[in-house]
């Protein structure tokens, strides 16, 4: 993954540990309003947060067994 299309620019290059533990609003795309809506729905203050997320890892997991099942009817 090209991660200079994933994070703000203030992000590029640093080492991934170091992203892992930045705020959620280091991804492209998500403001600083975005990650203060996901703090009070979920809790989620840092990317990894964000990855480790249940809610995100259930529907990670719905939808690759969906995609599996999608595959196998194919």
């Amino acid at each position: 993954m090209d991660l200079s299309k994933v994070l703000d620019k203030a992000y590029h290059g640093l080492p991934l540990a170091e992203v892992a533990d930045a705020p959620v609003d280091a991804l492209y795309g998500v403001s600083v309003a975005d990650a203060e809506k996901l703090e009070a729905a979920f809790g989620i203050k840092t990317v990894r947060d964000l990855a480790t997320n249940k809610y995100f890892l259930a529907a990670q997991a719905i939808v690759d067994e969906a995609d599996d099942i999608e595959g196998e009817a194919d």
